[in-house]
């Protein structure tokens, strides 16, 4: 059974599949303009990015916080899919959620999901949500950690 530990390259076609799914495809994460930037056995990064739909009505305006559980909750589930035998075949449904939020994101959000455990039936992923700092840099907005019920 891989691990996040594994180096093991993920079948050909699997990257370019889960781009399309998650850019074209899937109406609710295509409608927020969704990227994946990178993805790899047991670890994905995806960012949505900035757009005043997303906000809240506050000034400045900031990005409403499910944006951020969003990606919590389909990175962690995502980086889970790598690391079944078959991601291609196999599926993950949410059993538990939780989001910690640590302060107010306005810009584009980037979302970083690691696989803790992939067990038979149950896995686990601790995703980090990060956003752009006023001086240019960037910090955590939100983490969060999930366990996924895995269909292999």
């Amino acid at each position: 059974m891989p691990t996040p530990s594994d180096d093991g390259d993920l079948p050909d076609g699997a990257a370019d599949l889960v781009r399309r799914r998650v850019e074209e495809e899937h109406g609710y994460l295509s409608w927020l303009g969704t990227r994946v930037e990178s993805v790899e056995r047991g670890r994905i990064v995806m960012t949505v990015p900035y757009d005043e739909k997303l906000t809240n009505a506050t000034t400045p305006p900031t990005v409403h916080g499910g944006v951020a559980a969003t990606l919590v909750d389909t990175a962690g589930g995502i980086a889970l899919r790598t690391t079944l035998d078959d991601p291609l075949a196999g599926g993950v449904a949410t059993v538990n959620l939780n989001v910690n939020y640590l302060r107010r994101a306005s810009g584009d959000l980037t979302a970083t999901a690691e696989v803790v455990r992939a067990g038979g039936t149950i896995g686990v992923s601790e995703m980090t949500v990060e956003g752009p700092t006023p001086d240019g840099g960037t910090e955590a907005v939100a983490t969060g950690q999930a366990a996924y019920r895995l269909f292999r």
